[in-house]
């Protein structure tokens, strides 16, 4: 309890400081993902299954090629990821028999057009329902591409079994393949792309500079939203352990920890709703380097989080005066951080000093 009242005042100290929001899109209906492309603009995709390209000089072109999505709920296009040979990486609800589920496929922008579609992953099973798909992409400079997913709500006993991918975090080759020092490829009836388990509702992902560590964040149930350092096999514990309740209240598994279960690096009681996180390195925020910032949808914030090696020790809130919901950030190469707000009419923004 001590601990809790500790993080709660951290959090609500925010030292003033000169900050500047600039418009860059508006009339967004829910975006979810977004790439700065290098030759100037933005790729955003919206939640009810549209993906715009926004050129430099501000015109707007629907992106034509996609998939079948299932837009229920929070489900929809969600992440977005491109990488140096110009792959595109899409994430997105896909329907299927039994239900829908998160899937991960790539394709080279041509013209306007997603070409050379590649499906690569597909959550299994299928359930039925439009809550907790996560899901962002994170690739790595040695070639391998994290997936977050959600337990899909109706599902959540089955995040501490390696047979679905329901609740947990998958590690691929860019084209793919398992690899093959994948923590569970060696495990009796485990899905070997699995990277780790016991997740709720993954919606923010990033790597750490220099390290390359993959931290993650999800969203508690009423209380309780984690920041995570993701570990190869490591179990997070959900549902047998949390620091949120019930909805209505109750609770939920065997309390704050036990034995095998890998204690959060942060909490929030109660919940900011994180979305999008970025460990900033730029230079125009030069006080910033090496802090992870998050959005919130329910907090309707940007917290930045210092760590301290490995262990994060202050938080502090943004943008409280913004009243948006923030669900992505990113850094751009120019130090900025690029924000979208969700709602039908939903903004990037750009931020800086």
């Amino acid at each position: 309890m001590l601990r809790l009242l500790v993080l709660l005042l951290i959090c609500l100290v925010s030292p003033l400081r000169a900050l500047t929001l600039t418009p860059l899109v508006e009339g967004l209906n829910h975006p979810w993902g977004l790439t700065l492309l290098p030759e100037g603009g933005y790729l955003i995709g919206e939640r009810p299954g549209r993906l715009l390209r926004i050129d430099a000089g501000g015109e707007r072109h629907v992106i034509s090629g996609l998939p079948p999505i299932a837009n229920q709920g929070q489900g929809g296009l969600l992440d977005l990821a491109l990488d140096d040979e110009g792959w595109l990486y899409l994430s997105y609800s896909e329907p299927g028999d039994g239900g829908a589920g998160t899937a991960v496929a790539r394709a080279r922008l041509q013209k306007d057009a997603l070409v050379d579609w590649q499906l690569l992953f597909r959550q299994q099973p299928k359930v039925a329902g439009g809550a907790h798909f996560g899901s962002r992409l994170v690739l790595t400079e040695d070639g391998y591409l994290f997936i977050t997913l959600g337990d899909r709500y109706s599902e959540r006993e089955r995040a501490q079994t390696l047979d679905n991918h329901l609740g947990k975090t998958v590690r691929l080759h860019k084209d793919g393949r398992v690899p093959a020092d994948n923590p569970f490829v060696k495990t009796a009836g485990a899905l070997p792309e699995i990277w780790s388990l016991g997740h709720r509702n993954m919606q923010g992902a990033a790597l750490r500079p220099v390290s390359q560590q993959f931290w993650a964040h999800e969203h508690g149930p009423q209380g309780g939203d984690e920041v995570n350092l993701i570990l190869p096999g490591h179990n997070y514990g959900w549902p047998r352990v949390t620091f949120g309740e019930e909805y209505g209240g109750g609770k939920i598994g065997v309390g704050q920890s036990a034995p095998g279960m890998t204690a959060p690096r942060w909490i929030w009681v109660p919940s900011i709703a994180p979305s999008g996180m970025a460990f900033y390195q730029g230079n125009l925020f030069r006080e910033w380097q090496g802090d992870l910032l998050v959005g919130a949808l329910r907090g309707q914030a940007l917290l930045r989080l210092h760590l301290d090696g490995d262990k994060i020790v202050s938080a502090e809130r943004l943008l409280t005066d913004l009243g948006e919901r923030i669900r992505t950030v990113k850094e751009g190469p120019d130090g900025a951080l690029y924000l979208l707000t969700d709602s039908g009419q939903g903004r990037l923004l750009k931020l800086t000093p």
